[in-house]
């Protein structure tokens, strides 16, 4: 279950939601073959029915009933759904404050933001092999590693119950799982693991879903 966790950047206590799409690195389906799903066969038991002048009297029943089979699709990231253009933005909140969020470098954005399925899930920020990555706003390090394919070494922050924000491609780590960040802290040096050329892959997720950063980044 933690395995699948991480996978998909799910934090405790582990919510999921529905629609969400979640990956699955050891379900593997072969090209052009649909699984085969088993019934599930369920017997209720015999009920009795009694009357004044007669004897009681058992009927059993049984129902066959399939199991849809569910085939996650190929998806890029830790993350799940792609959200709507017109999606409504709410203000993160942490401790009942307003998350001041800032910029976790300065450089120049080499890849936007896109709402497409296998799209870039976040904004990609070019920079130098060991520049300065601070946390975007305060908040906990849930994640701190490179398990994760094509991130290289990748931090998760967890801000509040609905907001994480993702630093890829990262040289080096400066902050371990469990540990507190504050606005504006350096977590890490800026590289180009899992990447063509130093860069910094920054994402915001509300509730699991990628959202543009440049929607809740100052001008």
């Amino acid at each position: 279950m933690r395995e699948l966790a991480t996978i998909n950047g799910i934090v405790s206590p582990y919510t999921i939601y529905p629609k969400q799409k979640l990956r699955l690195n050891a379900a593997v389906v072969s090209a052009g073959k649909k699984p085969v799903a088993r019934p599930r066969q369920a017997t209720t038991s015999a009920s009795q029915n009694t009357n004044k002048n007669s004897s009681s009297q058992a009927k059993s029943n049984s129902s066959v009933k399939p199991v849809k089979p569910v085939a996650p699709k190929n998806q890029k990231g830790y993350g799940q759904s792609t959200p709507n253009k017109n999606e409504k933005i709410v203000s993160p909140t942490l401790n009942g404050d307003l998350v001041q969020w800032s910029w976790p470098v300065k450089g120049k954005i080499i890849s936007g933001f896109s709402h497409q399925q296998q799209g870039n899930k976040g904004i990609d920020i070019s920079g130098r092999e060991g520049t300065r990555v601070n946390a975007a706003a305060s908040g906990q390090v849930v994640y701190a590693g490179n398990a994760l394919r094509g991130y290289g070494n990748l931090i998760i922050i967890k801000h509040n119950d609905d907001y994480l924000s993702a630093y890829a491609h990262n040289r080096k780590l400066l902050v371990s799982e469990k540990q507190m960040v504050t606005a504006g802290q350096q977590i890490s040096e800026m590289g180009s693991t899992d990447a063509t050329d130093a860069r910094l892959h920054f994402e915001i997720r509300f509730r699991g879903t990628s959202v543009d950063p440049l929607k809740y980044l100052p001008k």
